[in-house]
């Protein structure tokens, strides 16, 4: 299988963690030049949040100096990442949103040392190697399924290692490869309504019940999911380079009753979840620990069935070990996200903080467009704002705190502003260069990303009809 080795000769883009601590920087140079101000607010009794005052905005002259290094309450430019770290309450801080983040990945990666879930591709694709037409399909909704339960992006790549040759041989391009796996991933990922690591982050940050607007969120999944494998499918077909296999790919499994246990307990684990924070008000606490009781549990089950051959106690607690360093990285832009917000200020609308100059400029620029606009201008932001963080769960640190009670200023709820968060996010991932996943499936794929590019500019349009559609849906609505 041919491979494209990515060039690391010449300019390479920062890595996430050194954008985001220019952003940092620039956050400091903001709070040096740009006076605080504060906001007036009212209680909105439905919901009990309290809701800025437009019109009540005012500057504040008089704010401390900034400094580089400061002890006492005050955060400075060298302590903003430890004080984003340990800021607030057990269940507000942003040490508690990496601690969610690092148990759930190491939760999967309990999940996947078993070999349940690629041993249940691998079964599927052994049954369905010969209906093409039907495997695409079905292969696209799982992967999509990855994306929107549990932000499946990089395992895709493993993925296509596995599939490449299969494709090739029924007869299809690289590209398909590609779409199949990494690309239904992340069209799940920009569409769900429980991502652990994106929609339940910013609807946290955003002051949203978790797992809220579900409903319209799974009917968005289904659309953008079918109408996805509809252009897949189509571009497939239109570039296959011959109708039947010359060739017998033989792929064998050995999907077994423990590997079947493991994926009932994934996603009987995943209906508790939907439970717990629909009936039981759980939050991030509650959650991470159903996600590590489902790893947990499925550990128990990969020893009992000896389901990895090679695997014995040790070795689920590494893949623990990694299923959380993989996330380690997101973990990290968040507590300097919100170091960034603590060096402006934080987000108290009735304290000084540079935050609230941001809010109210931003909202005069766009306060005279039509509530749907505002909601397009969201999206714009954050697919523009994710070509430099690509994490899901660093960008809604980075991002929530403005946008949500931007929202309020511009009339949009903090639902669509979240959202707009998430289709701006996901579908980015597909077309940017600064996505590791994407890079490292179209190298293990052989595909250059220029002529990714050329094959998908009528994907782009396409998606970025429906988001701006889904968007707009949402605000008519008052969703």
């Amino acid at each position: 299988m041919q491979t494209h080795n990515l060039d690391h000769r010449g300019w390479q883009m920062p890595d996430t963690l050194l954008i985001v601590f220019a952003v940092l920087l620039f956050a400091a140079l903001l709070a040096w030049w740009l006076p605080p101000g504060v906001y007036q607010t009212l209680t909105d009794h439905a919901t009990g949040r309290q809701i800025i005052q437009a019109d009540s905005y005012r500057a504040v002259t008089d704010g401390a100096a900034l400094a580089w290094f400061a002890s006492g309450e005050k955060t400075s430019i060298l302590t903003a990442f430890y004080d984003g770290m340990t800021s607030g309450s057990r269940h507000n801080a942003a040490i508690a949103v990496v601690v969610f983040i690092l148990m759930v990945g190491g939760s999967f990666g309990l999940v996947l040392h078993t070999g349940a879930v690629e041993q249940a591709l691998r079964w599927l694709i052994a049954k369905l190697q010969h209906r093409a037409l039907l495997l695409l399909p079905v292969l696209a909704t799982l992967f999509s399924l990855g994306g929107a339960i549990f932000g499946m992006g990089e395992e895709a790549m493993a993925f296509a290692i596995l599939l490449a040759p299969l494709i090739r041989l029924m007869g299809y391009d690289a590209i398909t490869t590609v779409l199949l796996t990494y690309g239904a991933t992340q069209l799940g990922f920009a569409t769900s309504w429980m991502n652990p690591f994106s929609v339940a982050i910013a609807q946290s940050i955003a002051g949203v019940a978790p797992l809220s607007g579900t409903g319209f969120r799974i009917g968005m999944w289904l659309i953008f999911t079918g109408v996805y494998i509809l252009w897949m499918v189509w571009r497939a077909e239109r570039h296959k380079t011959r109708s039947g296999q010359s060739e017998i790919f033989s792929l064998t499994h050995s999907f077994n009753f423990g590997h079947l246990l493991v994926l009932l307990t994934l996603f009987t684990g995943l209906a508790w979840v939907v439970w717990g924070v629909v009936s039981q008000s759980y939050y991030l606490r509650e959650i991470a620990t159903q996600f590590f009781v489902i790893g947990v549990i499925s550990c128990s089950l990969g020893l009992i069935f000896k389901l990895n051959k090679t695997a014995n106690l040790n070795s689920y607690v590494e893949a623990f070990k990694q299923g959380a360093a993989q996330l380690l990285p997101a973990a990290l832009v968040v507590g300097i996200a919100q170091g960034v917000i603590l060096l402006l200020g934080g987000t108290d609308p009735t304290q000084p903080t540079v935050i609230n100059t941001l809010l109210h400029h931003t909202a005069s620029a766009i306060a005279e467009l039509p509530q749907w606009l505002a909601a397009q201008s969201m999206l714009v932001f954050q697919s523009g704002f994710n070509f430099f963080v690509t994490s899901g769960s660093g960008q809604a640190a980075m991002t929530m705190p403005l946008m949500a009670p931007l929202s309020d200023l511009v009339g949009v709820s903090r639902q669509t502003a979240v959202l707009a968060f998430q289709l701006g996010d996901g579908l980015s991932n597909l077309f940017y260069p600064t996505s590791a996943s994407l890079m490292g499936t179209l190298a293990i794929a052989g595909v250059g990303f220029a002529d990714w590019l050329r094959s998908m500019w009528s994907l782009w349009l396409l998606l970025t009809a429906m988001s701006i559609a889904t968007v707009t849906l949402a605000v008519l609505i008052g969703f």
